[in-house]
């Protein structure tokens, strides 16, 4: 593509429209640019839940595919690829996740966190080879993200993915994307212009860190991680998440402090079992066989311990 035919395609894009209206903010006061950005992003929601029946397809989809042991892998370059690899890196604190079973992919690889790898965004070919070394198969999805819809890398994702029988997602910003278009599961966020001409990392930013929050994290409902709004599945590595810890067991139970360290120092740790114990009055080993046979769901495991 000549670059005369890259700043045509530009200049289509939604995201990438020049505003007239905001031409002179810079002669504005800093709190009326602020003023500004917030009334911006205070369209975003609104944007996010017109694309709610897509979204809930797409997590429906990943939730059955995972529950069978698949894996969540996003893809994408830029501020697209770092907030996929933040989502990805927040699932095995918040969910108690393998760190193998949702995974950020970023062009460039993990240097592109922090500063540009040149030309990565535009090779498809790096896409195919970074999904090839996953080897997935039609229990993985990948879900490409490109503010425009038209990133070479996170179409090259999507397009090796279905090749390979995994499911697909695509999350842009733009009407009738390029990304949209190749996966299973179009999901198109439309968020108009940004305050800084072309500066996705704003509202399109934003767009996509709320959707892809509720991918994993409605995802990892439907998996059984979570006991109605508790994260039950918390892994305890620090203290702040030891104390979060006892915190779900009492707010789930009701136990006195005393019963509720001894159950979680009986179970190694492990909220949902320490939950179930207290609840039902089961020894340890009994409440680990519950939820194994329930599939880890809380829920299910109580009320297999009722009948």
């Amino acid at each position: 593509m000549t670059s005369h035919d890259l700043r045509s395609e530009l200049e289509s894009l939604t995201t990438e429209a020049f505003r007239p209206d905001l031409a002179e903010i810079d002669r504005l006061s800093t709190l009326d640019i602020a003023r500004l950005m917030n009334g911006e992003d205070a369209g975003v929601p609104a944007a996010v839940a017109a694309r709610l029946p897509q979204i809930a397809a797409a997590i429906d989809a990943v939730a059955a595919r995972m529950s069978r042991g698949g894996r969540l892998v996003y893809a994408g370059a830029g501020t697209a690829g770092r907030l996929g690899v933040l989502d990805a890196s927040e699932c095995p604190p918040t969910f108690n996740t393998d760190p193998a079973q949702v995974v950020g992919l970023i062009a460039g690889g993990p240097q592109a966190m922090v500063t540009s790898v040149e030309g990565a965004e535009d090779s498809r070919e790096l896409a195919r080879r970074d999904l090839t070394a996953l080897g997935l198969g039609p229990d993985d999805t990948v879900v490409g993200i490109s503010a425009s819809g038209r990133t070479p890398y996170a179409i090259g994702a999507v397009e090796q993915a279905r090749a390979l029988g995994a499911l697909t997602v695509g999350l842009a910003c733009n009407e009738h994307s390029a990304l949209a278009a190749a996966a299973e599961h179009g999901i198109e966020v439309v968020v108009g212009p940004e305050l800084i001409t072309g500066s996705t990392r704003l509202k399109a930013g934003t767009a996509q860190k709320l959707v892809l929050n509720m991918l994993s994290t409605i995802t990892m409902v439907r998996l059984g991680k979570t006991y109605g709004n508790l994260m039950v599945d918390v892994r305890a590595s620090n203290d702040k998440l030891r104390a979060r810890s006892r915190r779900i067991v009492a707010l789930a139970t009701g136990a006195p402090d005393e019963e509720i360290e001894k159950a979680l120092t009986e179970s190694g740790g492990e909220v949902k079992n320490a939950i179930l114990a207290l609840l039902t009055g089961v020894d340890g080993p009994t409440a680990t066989r519950l939820l194994e046979d329930s599939g880890g769901h809380l829920r299910a495991a109580l009320a297999a311990a009722a009948t």
